[in-house]
């Protein structure tokens, strides 16, 4: 029973995202990805709600929609795509692997989107894509990164990359935590079946660039992975 209701969510879901992303494609050759923003946030809901995800959202009161952050969070699933962009009220960029810009298509939408490449093995590379990043910083444009670097496998956020914390630092930019919260339980890595349930996407308050300053990267990195997991334990 589990796997026909699962292919069923999935094709029901994928017909109804060849939909949508006709529907976006279309709309980014129109307008600014910042113009239609708004609508795309309504249509990752609808994705999540007709695959059987109902999303709730904690903590907007901590995000000043005026001010840039760096949104630091976990990633617990595939489905991660739709939650961040249903739930974060405002236009953000994100920083992704580089050979995702080289895909027929999804390169396309990905520069048009404004997000960041890096390739972590090319020194020379992720040092411009750290500038690129403290420049939409402070352009005022918030970013969001998922520190894991990947899906987990078990559910446990894992251990955090150093990169984006020095980003933070260059950047002097405050980082503002998150948490997903049931994604891993509604679908991961290590299965194709969906999990019907509601799922959480928390917001912490910011922990301001004044305050990590002076922090070691380790120490910074810990102490942001610790706030993320207080938000998971709190609201799961």
């Amino acid at each position: 029973m589990k796997s026909i209701v699962s292919a069923l969510l999935w094709t029901v879901g994928l017909v109804f995202f060849m939909v949508i992303f006709c529907i976006v494609v279309l709309g980014m050759l129109l307008f600014s990805t910042k113009t239609i923003y708004p609508a795309i946030r309504v249509l990752a809901r609808m994705q999540l709600l007709i695959m059987g995800v109902k999303l709730r959202t904690f903590g907007l009161e901590h995000v000043d929609q005026k001010h840039s952050y760096i949104f630091m969070g976990n990633h617990e699933s595939l489905f991660d795509i739709f939650a961040i962009p249903a739930a974060f009220p405002t236009y953000w960029v994100g920083v992704e692997a580089a050979y995702h810009f080289s895909l027929p298509l999804f390169g396309y939408l990905t520069r048009k989107w404004g997000n960041i490449p890096i390739q972590r093995k090319n020194i020379n590379q992720a040092l411009a894509a750290l500038k690129q990043a403290k420049q939409v910083i402070q352009s005022g444009t918030s970013i969001i990164i998922l520190p894991e670097g990947h899906r987990t496998l078990t559910g446990e956020i894992g251990t955090f990359k150093k990169g984006p914390f020095h980003l933070a630092k260059e950047a002097k930019a405050d980082i503002l935590p998150f948490a997903l919260i049931g994604l891993y339980e509604f679908n991961n890595k290590n299965s194709w079946h969906l999990h019907p349930r509601p799922v959480s996407v928390v917001f912490g308050q910011p922990i301001p660039y004044e305050t990590f300053k002076d922090l070691a990267i380790d120490t910074l990195r810990e102490h942001v992975r610790n706030e993320i997991l207080q938000l998971k334990r709190s609201y799961h």
